[in-house]
């Protein structure tokens, strides 16, 4: 995967929501096994499967377009077969200052995933310009992973880069991608309820422009109260959640920048109908006022088969100059 690097934009005000996201419409959708090992958010099932989440895609990416997020889709091919492709923000991020990161997947049969076809058409589609491309999937030879924008909760403000060290997330891999991206790396461990590390950082935090969510309860005594300080010292209001709201996906959301005719430049704040029946109404409340608007969409069987929510169905791809 081969990409030209260019100098880097000059310096200028970060702006934490993308106005645009790369979803890829799945061929082959399904429980991926293998994935299963370390992702206990996934539950095997003979039910439902390909054509209900082809349903709940299609849901998803008009619902997002309707809101004036620019939704830019590319469709997986038929071989080999990828039963993950839906999830594009594990293996590709566009970054704001022109870098494009391609990352090393733990699981074998996830790795057809990256293809130059799909960044093609997303730097076609969106007018993202690449100044600097970063290529960590070597490391996969290694046996060492990094998996995109599940492994890091990215502050785009403030420059920090927060990661759940799990068998998918290399601590000395983000300490290398901080240091390329100018960003500084705060690391910890959390858990589920029955002390399995969770397997991506985006199941349990999210940051959007006035707001971040985190699961507390999940995170180490350890390494808690550093987590929760570095993230209040955003001036974010920091939304506090357990182990029940995680596990309804409550974590695994994103905020995107849109234009409203009545508000203008606004923010969207985009979730699961289950990750929106799973929170408290005091949570709910404190989130919906400091966004403009939310948006839940039911996508159940993408949640029950593949483990990950609507978050991991969307790579931003944020503007370049």
């Amino acid at each position: 995967m081969s990409a030209t690097p260019d100098s880097r934009l000059p310096s200028r005000p970060a702006e934490q929501c993308a106005g645009a996201v790369l979803m890829v419409r799945p061929a082959a959708f399904g429980f991926n096994a293998q994935t299963a090992a370390d992702n206990a958010f996934q539950r095997a099932d003979t039910g439902a499967g390909a054509a209900t989440a082809l349903q709940e895609f299609d849901r998803l990416a008009g619902a997002l377009a309707g809101e004036g997020v620019e939704v830019c889709i590319a469709t997986d091919s038929a071989q080999p077969s990828k039963p993950d492709a839906v999830f594009p923000n594990n293996w590709v991020s566009f970054h704001a200052d022109g870098t494009l990161v391609v990352y090393p997947m733990a699981h074998a049969s996830r790795r057809p995933e990256r293809r130059q076809d799909v960044i093609d058409l997303a730097i076609g589609r969106t007018g993202f310009r690449v100044r600097h491309f970063l290529d960590l999937s070597w490391y996969e030879g290694q046996g060492r992973y990094l998996e995109g924008t599940g492994s890091l909760v990215l502050d785009h403000v403030q420059r920090v880069a927060y990661a759940c060290i799990s068998a998918r997330t290399d601590p000395e891999l983000v300490r290398e991608w901080a240091r390329e991206l100018g960003y500084e790396p705060v690391l910890f461990r959390a858990t589920d309820r029955a002390g399995r590390a969770l397997y991506h950082t985006n199941v349990c935090l999210w940051i959007g422009a006035r707001v971040a969510l985190v699961g507390a309860e999940a995170i180490a005594a350890s390494d808690r109260d550093a987590v929760l300080t570095r993230l209040r010292a955003s001036g974010r209001e920091v939304v506090l959640v357990g182990h029940s709201e995680i596990e309804q996906f409550a974590g695994n959301m994103l905020e995107l920048s849109t234009w409203d005719e009545a508000l203008g430049d606004a923010y969207v704040l985009v979730m699961s109908e289950t990750a929106r029946r799973g929170l408290r109404p005091e949570a709910f409340a404190r989130l919906a006022g400091a966004t403009d608007s939310v948006l839940a969409v039911p996508v159940p069987t993408i949640e029950r088969l593949g483990g990950g929510s609507v978050r991991c169905m969307l790579a931003e791809v944020f503007a370049t100059a």
